[in-house]
């Protein structure tokens, strides 16, 4: 024992040193990849990764601690299991435990971790990897065969009729990709039957039938999935024929004419349902009007977006980031646009225009509470389902391309991307919201608003909400310096690539596209924004019988009447009206489309209704002229543009509106009618004022309203060097006294001769403008004295006439040669020419006055105001005026000596007179009767020229 002590001793010491050299062999862990991704196809055992599972020992080539041994899967009972099959290099494979299958699970996710061999052969002192994380995707295999979901179908029809639509058959099927669960096309097995079926499984005869040929149809359909895969069972469709008995409507008209303003109009005032008798139990009418060819979808206002608002009563400050090209919006000048039927501003993308917003237009302070709107006209693109369509996009201008939010369409599926910042939040944040909804690609108009209550996204599509499918979370974007760039129908990529492109263009069409941050819109305001102007009514809906159930579509467009009396049904059709609110609707046809059913006793449908397929003609409107008139060119001097309050340059504008009637039929309640020209009353929705020549230079003069002038009214102005724009659907009135309290200013005006605007206005968007009205403001300086010239284009009626005061041009000879009676003639008509201007001064002082008071008033009439600054009189000053008009009434030797006194004056600064003496006595006469009613004059010394 004691020499098998020995060895077995020696053993326990080398394992013990063993142990202690394994410690320093297996220095490293194993490494593999931090994630992997994976295909595996149901009913297989194989999965495909990417990338590869192969994990890495630094320890390598030492045995055992460089050989991988393992690897160890981490999961909720995942049904895989990975299997080593190199430990040299450290390949591996992930197998199925069992039979994966799609229908049950289409995804896997769990961790997997690596361990190596050890220090030894026994595999003590092992390391392990960190754990990665692996995705798994279950590919589809096509194992189900589509399945009917009626065991038998019945219908019938009436013989002598081609129907677009029998009935309708529908399979499905059980696989779980769309690809072999979608059913793509049905056939019928018979042969030789007058029959057809489409992909969508609707039957319809492609023959007349006959009812005393064959009384019953039997044929039998068969269905495909996209795989290809035929139902294993085909079904019987059962098709009655019945005979003619010629039930339908009558007593309508195929063409029925609307005249605009005249509001409802009864469609089918004298129709009635022939049903040959049957026993009928209950009628259900539905009647269409059908208007997708109108604008977007119907007529609505077409107002700019923000009148729009303005007029619903949505928040302020929305950016419109697709306005009419203009000098100050020049971002869309090269989009393509589509003006429609009635002068909707419309965009269209075919895939190759977008534009970038410019920085100064982009809203800076999107905060968790911000609302996105827009009209969208979208269809499936052929071939291009995997490529995303964006209709906004803020993405990284340089170096990078994320992208901070976005909105755009992907496979007929609307998805906003919302991407915080780590400023905001640190932690998976949802991030992409999903809508799949059939409007996204039915082409035709509909109005989408995003409510962003972060973290919650509600979709509005014309007034209608809908939550999300689909939320998908992801990590903030980590600060960085790089702006940012705002574009439309496109993303800007403008990092990873050579060059900075457009990408993932959007293919349809846009309007009324807006941004508005800080607040979401009411339920209230999007109704009003997407409201139909037109649509079906019901006329002296009181005396409808009480056994009559009707309903309309939110839009109106549609109207479903059930009844079970044929008599009360057939008043309320002939009730059914058509309506239009607008004033200047839509020219155009609108079509009618009546689908009727009718159910007997005992059964479902025993009575085939033909459709009743009309047209409504909406007849042109008169086209209105918008007229802009006032005073063309103000005289001003420049201490009135010096001012505090400026000068007001349409102070006497005049703004109507007339149409030509040809019938005189008053055109709407609210009129004024002249011989063959209607002035009617309107709205507008703005005005714009723009400068003629150089723009205004903000240091020394400025065009701008005052907020106060626009409070009570539905009007907002923005302001710019190049002009001034008054905004908002309000009447002309309204837009009168807007305009009339506009305010020029200049506070250098030395250099100024003139300023010349020109305004124009617009109603409904630009479809109705004004003429353009053109008017100059001349500067009057008081360096030179003037000669007086009346300079208005425009004289209003009630202004006060002014007489000229005349200037007398005398000679010191004539005078020294002149007889004594004579002279005392010429003395007596200078008094007389000195009481003239004294007259002449004080009323234009007074009316200066008066007019000073009445601006700071803000007179309401401004025909009533006298224009003063076109007036430069040229005298002497005299002294003593009002003694001289005393002593003239009292004592004539006195008067001669003051007027010679006074003539001697004049003659020093004036040539010879040019009146002759019957003029002169004239005046005279007329100068002493207004010496008898005036005792006392004002003098204005601010108007003499020395």
């Amino acid at each position: 024992m004691k020499m098998l002590g020995v060895p077995f001793a020696l053993v326990w010491v080398v394992f013990g040193l063993s142990c202690i050299l394994a410690g320093k062999v297996n220095k490293h862990k194993p490494w593999i990849e931090t994630s992997y991704h994976g295909v595996i196809t149901e009913n297989m055992d194989t999965v495909l990764l990417d990338p590869p599972l192969v994990a890495l020992d630094k320890d390598a080539p030492v045995p055992y601690a460089g050989e991988i041994c393992a690897f160890m899967i981490h999961g909720q009972e995942a049904p895989f299991e990975a299997v080593v099959l190199n430990k040299t290099s450290g390949e591996g494979v992930l197998r199925a435990k069992g039979l994966v299958d799609c229908e049950t699970q289409k995804e896997y996710t769990f961790l997997i971790q690596a361990y190596d061999c050890g220090a030894g052969a026994n595999g003590v002192s092992w390391k392990k990897s960190h754990k990665a994380v692996v995705h798994i995707q279950v590919d589809d295999v096509n194992e189900f065969s589509p399945v009917f979901r009626e065991a038998i179908y019945h219908a019938a029809v009436t013989e002598g009729k081609i129907y677009d639509s029998i009935l309708q058959v529908e399979a499905w099927d059980q696989d779980c990709s769309p690809q072999y669960s979608q059913i793509c096309n049905y056939d019928i097995v018979t042969s030789d039957t007058p029959f057809a079926i489409d992909r969508n499984g609707n039957i319809r005869n492609t023959e007349r039938l006959s009812y005393d040929k064959q009384l019953r149809y039997k044929i039998m359909v068969t269905a495909f999935d996209c795989g290809q895969k035929r139902a294993t069972e085909s079904v019987a469709v059962h098709i009655d024929v019945k005979p003619v008995c010629k039930p339908g409507w009558q007593g309508w008209n195929k063409r029925m004419d609307y005249e605009p303003g005249t509001g409802s109009k009864q469609l089918f005032p004298k129709m009635h349902l022939e049903t040959c008798d049957g026993p009928l139990s209950a009628v259900r009418a539905m009647v269409e009007l059908q208007t997708s060819h109108i604008g977007k979808g119907c007529d609505r206002e077409t107002y700019s977006e923000k009148s729009l608002q303005k007029l619903c009563g949505a928040a302020s400050g929305s950016t419109d980031l697709l306005p009419a090209p203009a000098a100050s919006t020049n971002w869309t000048a090269s989009l393509l646009t589509d003006s429609g039927r009635d002068s909707d501003l419309i965009f269209r993308f075919d895939g190759r225009q977008a534009s970038n917003v410019p920085e100064q237009v982009v809203p800076q302070n999107l905060t968790d509470q911000f609302t996105i709107a827009t009209w969208m006209k979208h269809g499936p693109s052929p071939g291009l389902r995997a490529e995303k369509e964006t209709l906004l996009c803020n993405s990284d201008k340089t170096e990078m391309n994320r992208h901070h939010y976005s909105l755009y369409v992907h496979n007929c599926r609307l998805v906003f991307l919302l991407r915080r910042d780590f400023t905001q939040v640190d932690t998976f944040r949802p991030a992409e919201f999903h809508w799949k909804l059939e409007q996204i690609c039915d082409k035709e108009w509909h109005y989408y608003v995003i409510n962003v209550e972060f973290p919650a996204v509600t979709l509005f599509v014309d007034g209608v909400t809908y939550e999300p499918y689909l939320v998908t979370d992801d990590w903030p974007i980590h600060p960085s310096s790089i702006d940012t760039q705002l574009t439309v129908g496109a993303c800007w990529q403008g990092g990873e690539v050579s060059t900075p492109r457009f990408t993932q263009y959007f293919r349809g069409s846009l309007s009324g596209l807006t941004i508005r941050p800080g607040k979401i819109e009411t339920q209230k305001v999007i109704s009003c924004l997407q409201a139909c102007k037109e649509g079906l009514d019901i006329n002296s809906l009181e005396s409808l019988g009480k056994d009559i159930k009707f309903h309309f579509n939110p839009a109106q467009s549609v109207l479903v009447m059930e009844g079970e009396d044929l008599e009360s049904v057939n008043t309320a059709m002939g009730k059914v009206s058509y309506i239009n609110s607008r004033q200047f609707p839509t020219a155009g046809l609108r079509r009618l489309h009546i689908t009727t059913t009718v159910q007997c006793f005992g059964e479902d449908i025993c009575i085939s209704i033909p459709d009743i397929k009309a047209v409504v003609i909406v007849l042109p409107p008169s086209e209105p002229r918008i007229t802009i008139a006032g005073s063309d060119r103000l005289v001003k001097p420049s201490s009135d543009l010096r001012g505090a309050t400026g000068v007001a340059p349409f102070k006497e504008l005049r703004i109507t509106s007339t149409v030509t009637k040809s019938d005189g039929v008053p055109f709407s309640a609210g009129t004024v009618h002249r011989p063959g020209v209607l002035e009617v009353m309107h709205n507008l929705d703005y005005c714009d004022v723009l400068v003629i020549g150089e723009e205004l230079n903000p240091e020394h003069e400025s065009l701008e309203i005052h907020h106060s002038s626009l409070i009570g009214k539905h009007l907002d102005a923005t302001n710019s060097t190049s002009g001034i724009s008054i905004y908002g659907v309000d009447s002309m009135a309204h837009y009168e006294e807007a305009l009339r309290q506009v305010r020029y200013r200049n506070w250098r005006p030395a250099t100024l001769t003139n300023r010349r605007f020109r305004l124009t206005c617009s109603e409904l968007n630009g479809r109705y403008t004004s003429n353009e009205f053109n008017l100059e403001i001349s500067v009057l300086h008081n360096s030179a004295p003037v000669e007086h010239v009346n300079h208005m284009a425009v004289q209003s009626q009630y202004m006060r006439p002014v007489h000229h005061p005349l200037m007398v041009h005398t000679l010191n000879s004539h005078i020294s040669g002149t007889p004594p009676a004579a002279t005392v003639v010429i003395v007596i008509c200078i008094a007389a020419l000195v009481v003239i201007v004294v007259l002449g001064i004080y009323r234009l002082h007074s009316t200066h006055l008066d007019g000073s008071k009445r601006e700071e008033d803000g007179a309401k009439d401004p025909k009533m105001d006298w224009d003063d600054s076109t007036l430069t009189i040229t005298v002497n000053p005299m002294e003593a005026v009002e003694e001289v008009v005393r002593d003239e009434e009292e004592d004539d030797e006195d008067e001669e000596e003051e007027d010679d006194e006074q003539a001697g004056d004049m003659s020093a600064e004036s040539g010879d007179s040019d009146e002759t003496e019957e003029e002169e006595e004239e005046d005279e006469r007329e100068v002493k009767k207004e010496g008898k009613q005036k005792s006392k004059l004002e003098w204005d010394s601010s108007s003499i020229t020395y």
